[in-house]
């Protein structure tokens, strides 16, 4: 296990956080929960059938279950009380009190029920559901954070490079949701991803390099322009964040292409923080470098919703999911520092 994934279990350890997982009758997510509570990692909230999970859990000799809650969406209490306040939420949009009540019976729409009722801290789905089955009762329910209209996703990148990033560690974004973002949408992944650089990869000082194919003027045209602009946008939105761009990958990572294309620059060849200047070149770039460069990749880390709601793949395996639950509880603790 690398440092970094240490560091993010202690972290969630030290601060446990209450944590949905609304595929509970899922193999693998079950096991991974079994992992979580018995490393008291975070107290889990399971969704689903509580016979079914409690006989899944003895087939698998699963011995910990019994201190997660377990919650029936087809027989819960405050099932009415959550159809009340879904149907409250999405008025404007013509929700009805009867079709709350069938959507908080879903267990992806509980799950965002639960945590806006402030009764769990973050939820995480993905191992049967997609990518837009996750987000879309979460950008409902939960909503984005105060300031951010884009959610995007970011990537840690574990390398094998130490005078690289962070010891060898970049975090980089938007990977996973935006394909296009202009230059607003750009500034927020800029901030967005230096938050999950500080919650998650326990970056004390995240430095946000904005990449572009030009370094300071050396071409021109209008996707340069864009980063340009998202760069003055995110010093604007953070007066405090350490930002430049628009830099070359190399200048942003190597010290001596940094002093010799972006002299006097504070990030050019320190940088930690990657934003890609859409998500073609994002998705294309972090599996490059996990492929060639034999990286870890781990994420997609969603980011800029109020509260963490986690993707995950259908290809995820049991550490996937646990390691996601460590990940997501650092980001419900530093989502309630920043109330």
């Amino acid at each position: 296990m690398s440092k970094l994934i240490q560091g993010i279990i202690e972290r969630a350890k030290a601060n446990r956080q209450r944590i949905v997982l609304p595929e509970a009758t899922e193999e693998r997510t079950l096991k991974a929960a079994d992992h979580v509570l018995a490393d008291g990692i975070a107290d889990i909230v399971l969704i689903g059938d509580p016979a079914e999970i409690h006989a899944l859990a003895e087939k698998h000799n699963l011995k910990n279950i019994d201190k997660a809650t377990l919650i029936d969406p087809l027989n819960n209490p405050k099932s009415e009380e959550y159809a009340a306040l879904l149907a409250e939420l999405r008025k404007k949009k013509g929700m009805t009190i009867e079709e709350a009540r069938e959507l908080v019976k879903n267990p992806l729409y509980l799950g965002c029920m639960i945590i806006k009722t402030g009764e769990a801290d973050g939820q995480i789905s993905g191992a049967l559901s997609t990518t837009a089955e996750t987000l879309r009762p979460a950008l409902q329910i939960i909503k984005c954070t105060p300031g951010i209209t884009c959610v995007s996703g970011a990537m840690l990148l574990i390398t094998k490079q130490p005078q690289y990033g962070e010891d060898g560690v970049l975090v980089v974004g938007d990977v996973a949701v935006t394909p296009m973002p202009d230059a607003s949408q750009l500034a927020q992944i800029a901030v967005c991803t230096a938050q999950t650089a500080k919650a998650v990869g326990g970056f004390a000082d995240p430095r946000v390099a904005m990449l572009s194919f030009s370094t300071k003027g050396s071409a021109s045209h209008e996707v340069v322009d864009k980063v340009v602009e998202a760069t003055q946008l995110a010093k604007e939105m953070d007066p405090t964040l350490k930002v430049d761009g628009e830099l070359q990958a190399d200048a942003a990572l190597v010290p001596s292409v940094g002093n010799k294309k972006a002299p006097g620059s504070e990030i050019a060849g320190k940088a930690n923080v990657l934003v890609f200047p859409c998500l073609e070149v994002g998705n294309i770039a972090y599996k490059m470098v996990q492929r060639l460069g034999d990286a870890v990749a781990l994420g997609p880390i969603l980011q800029g919703i109020a509260r963490p709601v986690n993707d995950l793949s259908r290809g995820c395996s049991v550490d996937d999911i646990y390691y996601m639950v460590a990940i997501t509880a650092c980001q419900a603790q530093a989502a309630k520092a920043n109330k």
